[in-house]
């Protein structure tokens, strides 16, 4: 108990001290903005992140405020992208952020929030005030989340809407930010007792359906930014034929086969007739005579005739207008004898000598 009392006097002291200590602190510079730390914004919307701060007589020093980027990696230093000192502004952020990113008042009346307009996805981050005034200093950060609104959503039915099966409603948005929930209601009434919903999927079964189940259906997809809905209009048909539906596929086939069938047997026969045509051509070719000799020639070809017949023992003689040829025979040689042989005579000058007449042209006759 002694050393107590010995020591009583000297705690009092430290408590003193650290009385002023805090009472010093308190009355220093204090960022005064309240509200919450995290904000959550569609793409495209405007922000404020809040900054306000009071100061006390003992800061005396210059006014210094900063924004910059909290860097995730805490390995890395945050990066300053908005200050206020010395009366004047200074942005040294990214352009485009710098673009969209002002004071929202008076830095040096107690008030150092900014706006952000037309936040992007990008723009996501954590975001942090600092206030110092020698030797003052305080600060506060806010993270800014950016969120992409969900888009138009579309409403359609997949498979049939016959009566007694199982209908399946869908609902899609192609765009926002996850998470996207889905909710399925009836424009009238309530929705029928044999359906069931997926709220991550979007997707309305109805079982058993009927008549009573038809009318408008409204799904509404949305996220912690924005809600977006579509309509359906739901139906209820008889089923249909499927045996009848099986036949008329059946019989569609086999036409469609036969008609391939068909192509294939019609190309093969072009193909075959054009093949024919051509051997056919080559052969009118081959078979084609040799083009007339000049009247020169035919000219030499008779006397090469009327050559060959004098070297076998018979001369030409004229009757009327045709060279008549007589053998050699002597004087043994009847009238039967010269008869066959004029006939021979005029048989060979039909077939191998045409009729003669003179051409001054060649100069001989022709």
């Amino acid at each position: 108990m002694s050393k107590f009392w010995l020591n009583f006097p000297l705690l009092l002291a430290a408590l003193y001290i650290t009385s002023l200590c805090l009472n010093h602190a308190a009355l220093a510079v204090q960022v005064t903005s309240t509200g919450p730390q995290t904000v959550k914004k569609a793409q495209g919307e405007s922000v404020t992140l809040g900054c306000t701060y009071s100061l006390d007589a003992s800061d005396v020093g210059d006014l210094d405020i900063e924004w910059t980027l909290v860097s995730q990696d805490m390995t890395q230093k945050d990066e300053l992208i908005l200050s206020y000192t010395g009366g004047k502004q200074y942005q040294l952020g990214n352009p485009d952020l710098m673009s969209r990113l002002k004071f929202a008042g008076d830095p040096s009346l107690g008030d150092a929030t900014v706006s952000i307009s037309s936040v992007k996805v990008s723009d996501t981050a954590t975001y942090q005030c600092k206030v110092k005034k020698a030797p003052g200093i305080d600060s506060r950060k806010l993270t800014l989340v950016v969120l992409v609104r969900p888009s138009q959503p579309k409403c359609w039915v997949e498979g049939s809407e016959e009566k007694g099966g199982t209908v399946s409603l869908r609902c899609k948005s192609s765009q926002g930010s996850s998470p996207l929930i889905y909710a399925w209601t009836k424009e009238s009434g309530n929705l029928p007792p044999t359906a069931t919903q997926n709220p991550q999927t979007g997707e309305l079964l109805i079982g058993n359906h009927s008549e009573s189940y038809t009318g408008r259906y409204l799904c509404e997809v949305s996220n912690e930014v924005g809600t977006e809905r579509c309509t359906y209009a739901l139906q209820a048909y008889n089923p249909t034929n499927k045996v009848g539906v099986i036949v008329g596929a059946v019989i569609g086939a086999l036409l469609l086969f036969l008609l391939l069938l068909f192509l294939i047997w019609l190309l093969i026969c072009c193909c075959y007739k054009r093949r024919y045509e051509k051997e056919r051509a080559n052969e009118i070719r081959e078979d084609v005579p040799a083009p007339e000799s000049r009247p020169g020639s035919r000219y030499s070809s008779f006397r090469s005739a009327q050559n060959y017949y004098g070297h076998q023992g018979i001369h030409y003689i004229s009757v009327g207008k045709a060279d008549v040829t007589q053998a050699e025979s002597g004087p043994s040689s009847t009238q039967t004898e010269r008869s066959r042989i004029q006939r021979e005579a005029n048989m060979l000058a039909s077939d191998h000598r045409p009729s003669l007449r003179y051409d001054s042209k060649y100069g001989y006759a022709v």
